[in-house]
């Protein structure tokens, strides 16, 4: 265990400020990583999403949180068995940012 002087989560989580935002997780559908409905989510606009990351998407007007799949094909991966993996068409899926943390209460959480 290591305890910092100083502990900025800005400056620990947040390395483009201009190009960062924050969104609540709703929904279950990430929970095998740690992320549940509450979380606040860490994402930045500017950052290239590559395969594997955990992106917010858009498909068909509606907005999800999942891992991004770009083999063999465009898909997003739900990170629990509960939920389906989607594979819309790529002109139907529109990437608007990478999550790049995420902050989960383990206490008070509503």
């Amino acid at each position: 265990l290591f305890l910092p002087d100083e502990l900025d989560l800005n400056d620990y989580c947040i390395s483009r400020p201009s190009s960062t935002y924050f969104v609540r997780a709703i929904g279950n559908s990430m929970t095998d990583i740690g992320l549940h409905s509450g979380d606040l989510l860490i994402v930045d606009k500017a950052e290239k999403a590559h395969h594997g990351d955990i992106v917010i998407a858009e498909i068909e007007g509606e907005f999800t949180v999942k891992r991004l799949l770009l083999k063999p094909r465009p898909g997003l991966q739900a990170m629990n068995p509960a939920y389906p993996t989607l594979w819309p068409e790529p002109e139907q899926l529109q990437i608007f940012g990478v999550v790049t943390a995420f902050v989960h209460k383990t206490r008070g959480h509503d």
